[in-house]
């Protein structure tokens, strides 16, 4: 649903085939990144997903002896415009983007409808689906986004590497609880590990480790096993548990996401553990970073082969988080006394230095989005990560908005205290991107030119985020990742990038910043 919301903000018309007659009642997921957050903003709907989120704090750790060991939080939980990690129910969230979908003239949603072949040529894909009113749909492109049972990855064959675990975990999502922390908690008591997860209205999730003879994966487990387990923190009845089901979890990547037309996104691509709470959070970096490339092709700007670089973009992260989640649970999750206690001594005495301190409490042992490979060029430190959104103040409009909003859905041109006979060499580029032209001075300057927008900083965010590039242009993509870091007297290299991302010439500039 994400997906077609990301396409449809973009203009792109499309068919949600979805094979149940609703949205889930089944509240999967959990938490959502402030990265997920801002994919949501890009498509338009960040205000209803807000609403039902818990604007979270991060994840407390808990030792052998369930004191706590660190609260990670994020270097600047705020970096992207919206707090690091938030509890949310799916339902909930499931809800919202369907409301939006429906009122949005650009999407068709089709329900009860699961899919039943595709048939890939030339000119696109023709997808069949079945039910009570079966359809013939032809498109230039399939996104498949079906889950880990993927119908789209079965018809098309694809594979498969990594493993299955055989550890079992009992979730229980309950209401009528009276918990009221914004963060989760992470319990690893070798004798039971546990995760608990506060949510909105009395919701919250517990997640158990069972043990040999407590329960298989795929049965419904007895009430009165998570009667016990959760008695330490609270009682419940029958009518207050809302979902319990043991798993296995796997971690799982798809051998390739593309297969011409057709895509695999979110668990369909890969299946990781939950103890990074990463899961849904990738399948929603998967469509942030396809949509916009799918967006430019079908415009003319932006050649069909550049969507290869989905694949080489994606699949090497999701790979790393899959392999990093598994490691998280090891460490965190160990049933082995001696090694929890050995683990607990080791993160407190680390926590006594700042280095320490700082890799635990702002989660750097999880693996940084960073593309070296793809729509990149070049080895500057900030080619290949995502820029932060700031608050600044659009000296052109006279008015504060989020750093996102100034520079507009496309790409953008990014001056960072050049001067005007630099703003002169790069109007080509500009115009073959349809990039708007921002100035970012580090001077306490203000730049008087019509054809540059100017991003004045309110408070350091903006001048941190771009120091690095002083004197260079920083190409920002539709993502909000950096693409290049172009240096005014190498402009000729430009041109050669822009060849191998396959974008065209183009004839205009048009200018996609808010008139008012």
């Amino acid at each position: 649903m994400t997906a077609a919301l990301l396409l449809a903000a973009r203009g792109v018309g499309v068919v949600l085939a979805e094979r149940n007659l609703h949205t889930s009642n089944d509240p999967k997921a959990i938490s959502l990144d402030d990265e997920s957050l801002r994919s949501y903003q890009d498509a338009g709907i960040e205000s209803q997903v807000m609403s039902v989120i818990v604007p979270g704090t991060g994840t407390r750790y808990y030792g052998a002896d369930d004191r706590p060991l660190f609260h990670a939080r994020s270097a600047a939980p705020f970096r992207n415009g919206f707090p690091f990690k938030n509890p949310f129910a799916q339902p909930d969230l499931e809800r919202v983007l369907m409301g939006a979908l429906r009122y949005d003239s650009n999407v068709r949603v089709l329900l009860g409808a699961a899919l039943t072949s595709i048939h890939l040529d030339s000119d696109g894909v023709e997808a069949t689906t079945g039910g009570d009113s079966p359809r013939t749909i032809r498109a230039r492109y399939l996104l498949g986004a079906d889950g880990g049972r993927s119908t789209v990855r079965s018809l098309l064959g694809s594979t498969m590497s990594g493993r299955s675990h055989d550890d079992v975990w009992l979730v229980v999502d309950t209401t009528g609880d009276t918990r009221t922390e914004r963060y989760g908690m992470h319990h690893a008591l070798p004798e039971r590990p546990h995760v608990i997860v506060p949510g909105l209205d009395g919701r919250c999730r517990y997640e158990f480790r069972l043990f040999p003879g407590e329960g298989e994966a795929g049965k419904e487990p007895e009430f009165e096993l998570i009667e016990r387990l959760v008695s330490r923190y609270r009682t419940i009845t029958p009518d207050q548990v809302e979902r319990a089901v043991s798993y296995r979890f796997h971690g799982l990547n798809a051998d390739h996401y593309r297969e011409g037309p057709v895509f695999l996104l979110g668990d369909a691509a890969h299946m990781m553990p939950p103890f990074a709470g990463q899961g849904l959070n990738s399948g929603l970096r998967d469509a942030a970073n396809l949509c916009w490339k799918i967006a430019e092709c079908l415009a003319g700007r932006l050649a069909d082969s550049a969507l290869d670089s989905y694949e080489t973009e994606r699949r090497p992260h999701a790979e790393a988080v899959i392999r990093s989640s598994e490691r998280l649970g090891r460490v965190v999750m160990t049933t082995d006394r001696r090694l929890a206690e050995f683990r607990d001594t080791v993160v407190r005495n680390s926590l006594h230095t700042e280095e320490g301190r700082r890799f635990f409490e702002e989660m750097r042992y999880r693996p940084v989005v960073r593309y070296t490979d793809g729509l990149v060029d070049g080895d500057h430190p900030l080619v290949g990560t995502q820029i932060g959104q700031p608050r600044v103040f659009d000296f052109s409009v006279r008015r504060t908005v989020p750093f996102d909003s100034m520079v507009g859905s496309g790409w953008a041109l990014v001056g960072v205290d050049v001067d005007a006979a630099a703003w002169d060499a790069v109007a080509p580029i500009a115009r073959r991107l349809h990039a708007p032209l921002i100035s970012v001075p580090l001077d306490d300057t203000i730049v008087v030119d019509e054809r540059v927008h100017v991003a004045v900083d309110l408070d350091t965010l903006l001048y941190r985020e771009f120091a690095p590039a002083r004197g260079s242009f920083v190409v920002l993509r539709p993502d909000h990742f950096v693409a290049a870091v172009w240096s005014p007297d190498a402009l000729d290299d430009a041109e050669h990038a822009l060849e191998r991302w396959g974008v065209p010439a183009a004839l205009t500039l048009s200018d996609p910043l808010p008139a008012a």
